[in-house]
């Protein structure tokens, strides 16, 4: 039976029932809607609406029926009642009976699916850093494995200067990080209690919401009731983090997808995260990189889709925010499996050191040490930089990198260029000059690797070698 029977003399018709109901989706909160009613049938005690007994027996019918849910949330599913709140009221009055009925005294759905939503939207956004957080460990696993894996670093996939394979670890360690920052922020916010808002002007009995925020661990209850229902920043907030997050993941796998290639051959991808081609036997594909940087679609669509469903909506609930539960639940579940899928893909990949390194000394990727070279030796940079960039056309006509070129050669150009310049383009030279903070060289990349490993340790995550 609905929970809004009384006002129609006809039954709804099965079309629209079918529109209408969440359940098929909104089940995923029967776990937080069982513990809003509990804490709602402490509350109503306080008012004298339940008495002590019968919300003991309230809460037990309650606590069996969480039980229940959590063992096979998916049993929901077979019933027939619109949403997650008529499904539990329907099953605790098959467990005590009219007692029951008196659980939504004072109470609405309106302010009860904020409360779920917001309930399970702490849970997710603590799994989902814990889930970041072991990729960032991953990020510092491989880093720490490869200091002295030197590859060339890019600007418009050209070539541009020498870095290590720790130091794009370290690049998206920091871009995970401010990830997790994202989500405290969002998290934050989200923090505090709708239940006691009613449908949009406050429920009428005296409820303590302070206290019923603290029994269901909000740091606060909401100010203001009509926001409170209306509310769901929270939603496009989590879908927006989601969204940054996601285009992290899809660069990471960008990156990877290319240096997995034949062409550049920098890395080798492990059996268990590739397939293969149903025609010819040689190819091993990137699947799980390429689905990474597929799946970032869905999330993005998600963002823009919430935006806009919520741009025009009067205050204060209306029937277009029952839109907002099942691309957030999409979103949560595509962000949790690209962000394991990444972890997979680092665990088991081996780097190719001698190409990595052939390519880093192509390219003329140390054209920027001779022209600080010549600085070094008085020459204006904006002078140097014309005079290296004659060398380089040179060196490209006589196939020759720049280290290769004669120091009677160098001199054409000019004059200052000494016995010592050679010292100055050799790869570890290029990466050692690099000393300035968030800068390439061995030991600043030493450094980048600790402070790594301190915050990890300080948000409570293991390290592992």
């Amino acid at each position: 039976m609905a929970l809004w029977g009384g006002r129609f003399s006809q039954a709804a018709d099965e079309r629209f029932k079918k529109f209408n109901d969440s359940l098929r989706f909104d089940y995923r909160l029967g776990e937080q809607d069982i513990i809003g009613s509990i804490a709602w049938s402490k509350a109503l005690v306080t008012v004298n609406v339940l008495t002590a007994q019968e919300q003991n027996q309230l809460e037990l019918a309650l606590n069996e029926l969480l039980a229940s849910v959590k063992q096979d949330a998916e049993q929901i599913l077979q019933s027939e009642a619109e949403d997650i709140h008529s499904w539990v009221e329907q099953k605790l009055i098959e467990k005590v009976g009219d007692l029951g009925k008196k659980l939504h005294t004072g109470r609405s759905r309106n302010d009860q699916v904020s409360t779920d939503l917001r309930l399970w939207c702490k849970v997710e956004i603590a799994y989902l850093i814990e889930t970041i957080n072991q990729l960032r460990q991953s990020l510092v696993n491989s880093a720490e494995k490869y200091q002295d894996a030197v590859m060339p670093g890019y600007t418009h996939l050209q070539r541009a200067q020498p870095i290590t394979f720790a130091h794009w670890c370290l690049a998206y360690y920091e871009m995970f990080t401010r990830d997790i920052s994202r989500l405290k922020s969002t998290l934050d916010r989200l923090d505090v209690s709708p239940l006691g808002s009613g449908a949009l002007a406050g429920t009428a009995y005296p409820i303590d919401r302070k206290a019923l925020a603290d029994l269901l661990g909000f740091s606060s209850a909401t100010n203001n009731s009509l926001d409170a229902v209306s509310d769901r920043d929270y939603v496009m907030e989590l879908l927006s983090d989601a969204s940054i997050s996601m285009v992290h993941l899809s660069r990471f796998a960008e990156d990877l997808i290319i240096f997995n290639s034949g062409e550049v051959n920098f890395i080798e991808l492990s059996d268990r995260v590739t397939s293969g081609s149903s025609l010819m036997p040689q190819k091993k594909n990137p699947d799980s990189l390429e689905l990474i940087r597929g799946k970032v679609g869905h999330v993005l669509g998600a963002l823009a889709g919430s935006i806009v469903t919520f741009k025009g909506l009067p205050l204060a609930y209306n029937k277009d925010m029952q839109e907002d539960k099942e691309p957030l639940f999409n979103t949560v579940d595509i962000w949790h499996a690209c962000l394991e899928m990444a972890i997979l893909v680092l665990d088991d990949l081996k780097f190719n050191y001698a190409k990595a390194l052939s390519s880093a000394k192509e390219g003329y990727t140390n054209a920027t040490e001779l022209a600080d070279y010549l600085v070094a030796k008085g020459v204006p940079f904006r002078e140097a930089h014309h005079i290296v960039g004659e060398t380089v056309v040179y060196a490209i006509s006589k196939q020759k990198p720049l280290e290769g070129l004669t120091l009677a050669e160098l001199k054409t150009f000019s004059d200052v260029i000494d016995q010592d310049v050679y010292a100055i383009l050799s790869i570890d030279s290029c990466l050692a000059k690099r000393s300035a903070k968030g800068g390439v060289s061995p030991n600043q990349v030493k450094i980048a690797i600790a402070a790594a490993k301190a915050q990890l340790q300080s948000d409570n995550i293991l390290i592992y070698k």
